[in-house]
């Protein structure tokens, strides 16, 4: 997905909706173009705008007319953390993970949990999965959801999908192609 304007100012939006910014667009631009070759056939989207909008620039440069939105490719709630700063993750959050240079909290006031978060990952593969066999995917979300499909796909723990390259706005991550 595409850098929004908060993210610019290291903002943390989890359900935010937030517009791209023109950097936005022409990362969406350029991961359609990349793409082009790929053969997509159905685009997965989360349900905030920043994603659909990022869905609907790739979907155009790829002629694919079916983007499903589907609400559990949200990002992570953040809780008590959205809206503020990366900066103020240490005051409000215990137990921080560094990974890649990105701080990931896993106790926040009212944030979703790695674990909640792994189990959604679980379930939407199995729904894209179970409704798309044998098709090639594009699924269009966020960073924290992101890892977690990553890691239910490979088998791993939670635990062990933070402990990965984070995705950068525009990543393109290949799990399976058929």
């Amino acid at each position: 997905m595409g850098k929004t304007l908060i993210m610019k100012k290291n903002i943390l939006n989890g359900h935010r909706d937030t517009e791209l910014t023109d950097l936005g667009c022409e990362q969406a631009c350029d991961m359609g173009n990349k793409l082009k070759n790929e053969n997509i056939q159905v685009i997965y989207s989360s349900p905030l705008e920043r994603a659909q909008k990022t869905a609907s620039i790739v979907g155009d440069i790829l002629k694919v007319d079916k983007i499903i939105i589907c609400d559990e490719l949200i990002e992570r709630d953040f809780g008590i953390l959205t809206g503020k700063s990366n900066s103020d993750i240490s005051k409000y959050a215990g137990n921080i993970i560094v990974s890649d240079g990105v701080q990931y909290f896993t106790e926040a006031d009212e944030a979703e949990g790695f674990s909640a978060l792994f189990e959604r990952a679980k379930q939407i593969l199995e729904k894209i999965v179970t409704n798309q066999s044998n098709r090639n995917i594009l699924i269009v979300t966020h960073g924290d959801i992101g890892k977690m499909l990553r890691a239910v796909f490979n088998g791993w723990t939670w635990e062990e999908g933070l402990n990965t390259p984070r995705f950068r706005h525009g990543d393109i991550i290949e799990l399976f192609k058929y």
